[in-house]
């Protein structure tokens, strides 16, 4: 009996391969370790609102209605995100295919 060829699992489409797996898993993965990574630096006492100023002004609004979880969260992604978005970036393109 002819059994059905299995792709490989990196042979999807070029998000998949870009990303490293599925998009939305790599996406949650990543959002995950910038808050865990995020925890970490502010307990060294850096502060991702000195980083970034520009983007606490245009949620400010939110804050002022009382979502102190959004705003521990969206400091913790913040922080981590400054050091683990740029971190993955490079990772993704050192690992590109020369080729193509």
């Amino acid at each position: 009996m002819i059994q059905p060829t299995e792709r490989p699992p990196m042979a999807g489409n070029a998000a998949t391969r870009f990303f490293g797996g599925p998009p939305l898993m790599v996406i949650l993965r990543l959002v995950l370790l910038c808050i865990l990574v995020g925890v970490v630096l502010r307990v060294l006492g850096l502060d991702p609102f000195n980083i970034l100023r520009s983007i606490e002004d245009i949620i400010r609004y939110i804050w002022n209605m009382g979502f102190e979880a959004i705003e521990w969260l969206w400091r913790y992604f913040l922080l981590g995100a400054v050091i683990v978005i740029p971190i993955w970036l490079i990772v993704r393109l050192l690992r590109a295919p020369q080729g193509r």
